[in-house]
């Protein structure tokens, strides 16, 4: 299968976080899976550690590199992505799971995530 990692699951993950439950380590851990980390999640981890409302116990370059250095792919923005966006409906304010929903949508990708916001949309989810 093909997984996008939510923002939350990106830090999770990668700062070996509790919070992130067997059986998305499982999937995350499972070679046979394709993983996806989608660079607005970077800009956004970036963002919020910048404004002091995200502390890891990492520096965002360890982060980075944790990620280059994992079996990962990085998915950059791309317009299909952005048309994709401008059609969904309004039922979420935040830009950033926005544009995860769109990629997933366009990418035909699950999203793993806790958030129920993102799961209120026609989009394929594990959590």
């Amino acid at each position: 299968m093909k997984y996008l990692l939510d923002t939350h699951v990106v830090i999770w993950h990668f700062d070996d976080s509790p919070k992130l439950l067997q059986e998305v380590t499982e999937i995350i851990k499972n070679s046979e899976n394709t993983l996806y980390i989608s660079s607005i999640s970077l800009w956004e981890i970036a963002i919020k550690m910048n404004l002091g409302k995200l502390d890891l116990s990492i520096t965002l370059e360890d982060l980075l590199i944790r990620i280059k250095n994992s079996d990962a792919e990085i998915l950059q923005i791309e317009n299909e992505y952005l048309q994709n966006l401008s059609n969904l409906p309004f039922l979420h304010k935040d830009p950033f799971d926005r544009l995860l929903i769109a990629t997933a949508i366009v990418e035909d990708l699950t999203i793993i995530t806790v958030d129920d916001n993102i799961q209120r949309y026609d989009v394929s989810w594990v959590w």
